[in-house]
Formats: C-alpha cells, structure tokens, sequence
C-alpha cells in the first residue's frame, strides 16, 4: 500500500510528541517516520530513536545552512520504503491540525501530487545574499515555503540536481538559509513550476502552490524565526482556525511551543467542518481497499481495517478519538 514518509528535522526531541504518537496511531499502516537529529545521545525519547536515521545520514549543519538535513531525509526515506509516495518536511516545533482521517483523504486522493507554495524572492538579490540568488540566472530567483509536502518524482528529481548539476547545488547550498529557495529552483530547473488558470482544477496541477504548514510571518520573534504559539489565546486560536479554513491543505502548524495546552490542540484537530462528508467519502475509498488486500493478498491486518472502516462509512460516527 502506498504510504506517506513524515520527515522530522530535529535537535534531540519533539516538543508535542504525545501529540503527535496519538494522531499518527490512526494512519499507522501508511505512515512511516523518519527523525534527522543532531546528537543521538541527548535523544531521550525510545519511540524517536526507534525511528532516527543511521549515523551514515547525519551531516554537520548550522541555523543558516540545512540543506544537508533535507538530503538525509530524503535519500534514506525514498529507499527505506518504496511505497513512500508522500514526504512531508516538519520541524521539532511543527504539529498536526486537522482530523487524521481528513490527513488519510487528502493523501489518498493528492498522493501524486506535491504540496508546495513557492513565488518570485521578495527580496534584494543583491543586497541579501541568501541562497546565492545574485550569482544565478533571473528566472531562478525564487522562494519557497521551508515545510513542504513533496511526491515521490519531485524527491528523486531533487536528488538527481544534486548528483547531476552538482556545482549549482553546492552554490545555491553554500548561501545563507538556502532552504528557502533550492526546491523552487529544482523544481523550475524540471520545468514542474507552471502557472495554471486559476479556474484550473488541483487535480490537474502536477504541485499544488499552497501552504501545508500554517506558520504567522506576520508576527516574527527575531529576523530569522516566525512567530511562536505559546497560549490558547482567542487571537492565536482564530489564525489557526481562519487558515484552516481558507486552505485546505493546511495540514501542520509552526512554530508551536510546550506550553500550548494539548487539549485546546486536540480540540483543534479534532474539528472537522466536513466531517460527515469526509467520513462517507473516505469510508467507499478505504473499504475498496480493504476489500482488495484482504482478498488479494490475503492481509490479515486488513480485515480488521476493513471492519473498522465499515462503521465510519454507514454510521458517521467519530470513532477517531484521542483517549
């Protein structure tokens, strides 16, 4: 079965993992994690080490210069599972916020298509050196949202810049917070960055030029970092929920800090608008694959799958619950 690959830059820990071990048990028989830290033996958690990457993949990087970390994650994700189709790209600070069957729907139903918001630099070329964009070619000055959702084409056209034009890579890499606009370039450099109508349909866009993780740069908390969401404010809950509702494909969030309350964060997730809609739509989907590994390759697992799925799709009932 196709599979989604969550891919977390990391120090030593994940500020919300309770969070984020409860959200990913619903979809675990298509999500595979994937931790890049900086030094294993100040990670505490087991649960995060069962699922760091070998030592082999670890490269030394600093705040400005991370490109190595994304490269990590995706030359070992891509091969560790090849039915990796999703490759999300979170942070320690990043959480989920939308209903994991809502998760399980735009997955199976975007999985050939990346999520990517990307637009022309906004700033002076020539001025700030970031990525190197005053020693590149104009139609390559562009930028790129940090967190982003790729398909398993766009990961491998990503690797193979990397290995084929190997000098551009390591100019763009070597300029400050690079990460920032080497994956609009690949991707321009493959002639995947097209402007659509925008009477187009998102099934039809190869990426989807939209934010999958809400983040306030309106409100930064230093020229580098966005802004931090510490408390369950009325002003922090209606960006989050106002975001939610303008984009459907806001997925995470960042920056979240520990002292966020878990429950108002459940209470987020857990609020679906389509709820109903997404339950009847999900639940035919995902009983015709039931149906098919349990009858074709004989899955056990997936008959309890199939049982499960039943009652969401004709009894509408919340069963995803966090306990």
């Amino acid at each position: 079965m196709i599979k989604i690959s969550l891919c977390f830059i990391i120090n030593n820990e994940l500020l919300k993992e309770e969070i984020w071990k409860k959200w990913i048990l619903y979809n675990s028989d298509i999500i595979n994690i994937y931790f890049y830290y900086k030094k294993y033996k100040e990670i505490k958690s087991e649960w995060i080490k069962n699922h760091c990457l070998p030592l082999s993949f670890i490269k030394s990087t600093d705040y400005l210069h991370i490109i190595p970390t994304y490269y990590g994650l995706m030359s070992y994700s891509l091969n560790h599972d090849k039915n990796n189709q999703w490759f999300c790209f979170l942070t320690e600070s990043c959480v989920p916020i939308i209903h994991p069957l809502e998760f399980r729907y735009l997955f199976f139903t975007h999985y050939k298509q990346s999520i990517f918001s990307w637009k022309k630099a906004d700033w002076n070329i020539e001025f700030t050196k970031r990525a190197n964009l005053h020693l590149l070619h104009k139609e390559y000055h562009l930028k790129n949202e940090p967190y982003f959702i790729l398909n398993r084409e766009n990961v491998n056209y990503c690797l193979n810049f990397m290995k084929y034009k190997k000098e551009l890579f390591i100019t763009i890499s070597n300029g400050a917070v690079a990460n920032e606009s080497l994956f609009a370039i690949v991707l321009k450099y493959y002639n995947k960055l097209k402007n659509y109508d925008d009477n187009d349909s998102h099934s039809k866009k190869e990426i989807i030029n939209k934010v999958s993780t809400i983040t306030n740069w309106t409100k930064m908390t230093s020229p580098t970092s966005p802004f931090v969401f510490k408390d369950a404010s009325k002003e922090n809950i209606d960006y989050i929920n106002e975001n939610k509702k303008n984009n459907k494909y806001s997925i995470f969030l960042r920056k979240i800090d520990t002292s966020f309350p878990d429950e108002i964060l459940q209470e987020i997730i857990m609020k679906t608008p389509k709820y109903k809609y997404l339950n009847f739509k999900c639940g035919i989907l995902y009983t015709f694959l039931s149906f098919y590994y349990l009858f074709i390759q004989y899955q056990k697992i997936i008959f309890i799958n199939f049982i499960f799925l039943f009652f969401i799709c004709f009894f509408h009932q919340k069963i995803f619950i966090f306990i």
